[in-house]
């Protein structure tokens, strides 16, 4: 039954970022462009993110069970320290580069192209990169 929500879940994450357009990396260059040809538009759909997600993390977090009825991983509060600000401008300079990140990404590549192919394959390997560089930091090499 947990597939089955993972499924819905996706699909309609997929769904929303195709509908948003946040699965077009010219829209999102040009929300990221504010001294150029800025478009605001994708703010609006940020704020119906936040307006959604919130009251569901709520909820979620009273509930204290998955509706799978599986057990619930929230993230707590971490500190803020160099690894994730340095994560973060990583994450932002590729974001602002390509016009993608890692889900409009992978939904991008139902249409095909190079560029969001290109963008998963460097994606997935900067991820096991970061996974051996974290191996070799946790035995102390």
């Amino acid at each position: 039954m947990t597939l089955v929500f993972a499924l819905i879940a996706g699909f309609v994450f997929g769904t929303g970022l195709v509908m948003s357009g946040l699965a077009d990396p010219a829209k999102v260059l040009a929300f990221l462009d504010l001294a150029g040809n800025w478009d605001p538009s994708l703010l609006f759909v940020m704020g119906g993110a936040l307006l959604v997600s919130g009251p569901a993390f709520a909820i979620a977090k009273r509930r204290g069970r998955t509706l799978a009825n599986g057990p619930l991983q929230l993230p707590g509060k971490g500190r803020v320290d160099r690894r994730m600000i340095v994560g973060s401008l990583v994450f932002g300079v590729g974001w602002g580069l390509a016009g993608y990140c890692p889900g409009p990404a992978v939904v991008s590549l139902a249409w095909g192209g190079l560029k969001p192919l290109l963008f998963v394959v460097a994606m997935v390997a900067g991820m096991g990169v970061f996974e051996l560089a974290e191996r070799r930091r946790a035995s102390g090499r």
